[in-house]
């Protein structure tokens, strides 16, 4: 089954880059190209694409806003944020509009696939390589948030892997820590996706964050 991909970027070389990158795959299809939030939302509208792979700064309707509107709307595209890592002060903002990954524009290309791939599945992107880096920026300058939520209905164990998985661990990663198979990890986390009423695994890394069982990098 061909995954159907949209660009956001409101630079045409790298969605040109992108373009030829995807052609040379024969899983992957560019359905469409948009140069601004507005009209990656229209795409998502008309083309219903499996992911929406988006830049964040675009003039107008920024990537944040367009990944709100998308994931809350009535399709089922994933947003997958394209960012440039070192100066990107939006990626906190991006993850709570339900970007479910993403990307760095220098990472390398197979890995750019990769991600696309993950995504398209109902997988979010929290990979060693890329999503703790991430992790670890901006929660060191995140905004204030909400009143923290309770997390009474978890498991002792379940708040370990909770734990775990806002410092960024793989399923495979938290079964070895804690000594368990990785069938059972993978069981905690779904447990904690319904008891959380968390859309995926990064929503999980949010709430580890704002629950405070994780701290910032200092």
């Amino acid at each position: 089954m061909t995954v159907r991909v949209i660009l956001a970027d409101d630079q045409p070389l790298v969605r040109a880059g992108l373009r030829v990158l995807i052609a040379d795959d024969p899983g992957l299809d560019v359905v469409g190209e948009a140069g601004t939030g507005a009209k990656a939302v229209q795409l998502v509208h008309d083309a219903q694409p499996d992911v929406a792979v988006m830049d964040i700064r675009m003039p107008g309707m920024d990537g944040i806003e367009a990944t709100q509107i998308i994931t809350e709307g009535p399709g089922t595209t994933r947003v997958l944020v394209l960012t440039t890592f070192d100066d990107d002060e939006y990626v906190y903002g991006a993850l709570r509009a339900g970007a479910s990954g993403f990307l760095v524009k220098d990472m390398p290309l197979d890995d750019i696939l990769a991600a696309i791939r993950v995504v398209a599945n109902g997988d979010s992107l929290i990979a060693p390589s890329v999503t703790r880096r991430l992790i670890e920026e901006f929660v060191a300058r995140p905004e204030p948030g909400p009143t923290r939520r309770p997390i009474d209905g978890i498991t002792e164990r379940e708040r370990e892997v909770l734990t775990l998985v806002g410092r960024g661990l793989s399923n495979g990663e938290i079964a070895a820590t804690l000594f368990i198979s990785p069938a059972t990890a993978k069981s905690h986390v779904a447990h904690l996706l319904t008891k959380l009423d968390a859309r995926d695994r990064v929503q999980l890394v949010i709430i580890a964050y704002e629950m405070g069982l994780v701290a910032p990098p200092r």
